[in-house]
């Protein structure tokens, strides 16, 4: 056998890439085959041609077996070569030395495509009034893959011939298919001729919905999500945004959207939704911490069929060290795959920095969801008390709408690497207690992820808001402004920055965050962060001054959900504060 470190000396003084191949001979001889060839069809022939491939093989001794090996070594050169667009090579195979073969290829000029002709088939011109189809069509023509000029290889010409008959099936054309395709090579002049005959067959109409799975569901569960319309044209996109709106239901586990591309259901064809339903009752228990709120411990329950009409009750127990709440929320199917609304009540109640809140609340929500759009408008009637500590007890009733929107743009929404979070809420309240004062507020945030070579996440946020108010004395908690903590400022306690209220501190009228973080991903699933965060939240702004924090931590991907830990100084504070947060549900 060849030696590997005489292998890739010899190798590297060549000026063409040798590949040797060692056989046994009976006598003891051994047999070498060279391969010359240019670098850009190397790969391919060594990977497929049967003579090159032979390690540790016999070469056989009789000569008409040696000139079948022969034989098939030209053939697999020449059609290898074909379907990248070779079609006059020169493959000479020298056997005059016995103990060492030459198979010398010389690929010649590659071919290129010299004109395209697609002709379509079906719909006549007479049935396009307003001209849709011929743009269609046009445009397909235009969007063709291999262009004159383009080198022909025969894997790039089934994927241009597969791409243009998706496009058509995918649009109207559920139906369409090949009447011929023909590549004419001219091996001289090195050029092809592409011809592509298409029968479009009818455009498709959707018909009727037809549904299969169903069980425990309600007969017009699925109706409610719908968002297509009989009669209208047959667009693939529709019907997978329809798949994702019914996937996105907790009442389903799986769902399937498909047609019968059968031209003679043209008119009218059924759409077929398979749905497999998932378990109506779950219970969850689940336990957690953050430096935010400290230990948490917390217990869910949800049905999601409730009185049979695929109604979805959620409710839930949360027990923080510094922070409780309860909720009830019915969630009821959207209508006509629009809106969803849901009804809830909830009791929270907090100790932060010396300010108590008690807030009991009972109100209404629809919600939209668009791709990565999600839109909320809720109004609710709450009650709240409120006790700093050192300062006069307060309590008044609100009737408050708020107007929430969320573009949601990015890579993984756990681990998000690339991409922006952008939020914005539009609200304000009616007083409705001698306390209580009208108000208006508004709300932004921005996060943005760049990646930076492979292993470095660079993330800014910046985050504002604002409170119409004569002062902050009756507004709800909720609709003014604290600062501090993970996902603010750290460096500072969650929610101590604000306005100081006897020896608490409660929130005000303005809010102005901003950070920068960088992740440096060490594996997959751990990096280490450094960050500088800014801001602050005042009643004024005169009494605006922003607070400076900075450190660096760990991230970890745990099984359990996302963990970030960090250590951030103050502003002008030499003693370091620890952020973090994780959860485990189960």
């Amino acid at each position: 056998m060849y030696s590997e470190t005489w292998f890739s000396r010899l190798c590297r003084k060549g000026s063409w890439l040798c590949l040797f191949f060692c056989f046994s001979a009976a006598a003891g001889e051994v047999t070498t085959v060279e391969l010359n060839a240019p670098q850009e069809v190397q790969a391919l022939l060594k990977q497929y041609v049967y003579l090159l491939r032979m390690d540790a093989s016999t070469i056989p001794e009789a000569g008409p077996d040696r000139s079948a090996l022969t034989r098939r070594a030209r053939r697999e050169v020449a059609a290898l070569l074909a379907t990248e667009g070779y079609f006059s090579p020169e493959i000479n195979l020298d056997r005059s030395d016995a103990t060492h073969w030459r198979l010398v290829v010389e690929p010649g000029q590659r071919t290129v495509v010299e004109a395209v002709d697609i002709q379509f088939q079906g719909e006549t011109d007479e049935s396009d009034v307003d001209g849709e189809l011929k743009k269609l069509l046009e445009q397909q023509r235009s969007n063709w893959a291999m262009p004159p000029g383009t080198p022909f290889r025969q894997s790039d010409w089934e994927s241009a011939k597969h791409t243009l008959l998706d496009a058509l099936r995918d649009e109207r054309y559920a139906a369409a298919k090949f009447v011929s395709t023909k590549a004419e090579v001219d091996p001289d002049a090195a050029k092809v001729w592409l011809n592509i005959v298409v029968d479009t067959g009818p455009t498709f109409h959707l018909g009727v919905i037809s549904v299969t799975g169903l069980h425990e569901l309600p007969p017009n569960f699925i109706d409610r999500y719908n968002t297509l319309k009989e009669g209208a044209v047959y667009r693939r996109r529709d019907l997978l945004a329809f798949q994702e709106f019914l996937q996105s239901s907790p009442q389903l586990s799986v769902v399937v959207v498909s047609i019968d591309p059968d031209p003679q259901q043209a008119a009218a064809v059924p759409v077929n939704v398979a749905v497999t339903e998932a378990p109506p009752r779950r219970i969850g228990f689940g336990i957690g911490a953050s430096s935010n709120t400290g230990l948490r411990v917390e217990s869910t329950y949800r049905h999601l069929n409730l009185f049979g009409n695929g109604w979805e009750l959620a409710s839930g127990l949360r027990l923080e060290q510094r922070r409780q709440s309860f909720y009830t929320d019915l969630f009821l199917p959207p209508k006509q795959g629009r809106h969803i609304d849901s009804f809830g009540v909830g009791v929270d109640r907090s100790n932060l920095e010396g300010l108590k809140v008690f807030t009991q609340a009972v109100g209404f929500a629809r919600s939209t969801r668009r791709g990565h759009i999600e839109t909320q408008i809720s109004t609710r009637v709450q009650h709240e008390e409120i006790q700093p500590k050192g300062a006069e007890k307060n309590s008044y009733s609100t009737l408050t709408l708020n107007l929430g929107r969320t573009w949601r743009a990015v890579d993984n929404v756990l681990n998000p690497r690339q991409g922006h979070v952008l939020e914005i809420q539009l609200g304000g309240g009616i007083g409705l207690s001698p306390q209580a004062q009208n108000f208006g507020r508004v709300y932004g945030r921005n996060q943005h992820y760049f990646t930076l070579g492979q292993d470095n996440v660079l993330s800014l946020r910046v985050e504002a808001g604002y409170t119409f108010a004569n002062t902050r004395d009756g507004v709800p908690q909720d609709f003014l402004f604290r600062a501090g903590g993970t996902q603010s400022v750290r460096g500072y306690a969650y929610r101590s920055l604000g306005v100081e209220e006897g020896s608490a501190i409660v929130g005000g009228r303005i809010l102005a965050t901003g950070g920068i973080e960088l992740v440096h991903w060490l594996r997959p699933s751990t990096g280490l962060a450094v960050f500088v965060d800014s801001g602050d939240a005042a009643d004024t702004r005169n009494d605006f001054s922003a607070k400076t924090g900075y450190g660096f931590g760990m991230r970890w991907l745990s099984p359990a959900g996302p963990l970030a830990v960090d250590l951030a100084w103050g502003q002008g504070r030499s003693t370091p504060r620890l952020h973090f947060g994780v959860s485990v549900a189960f």
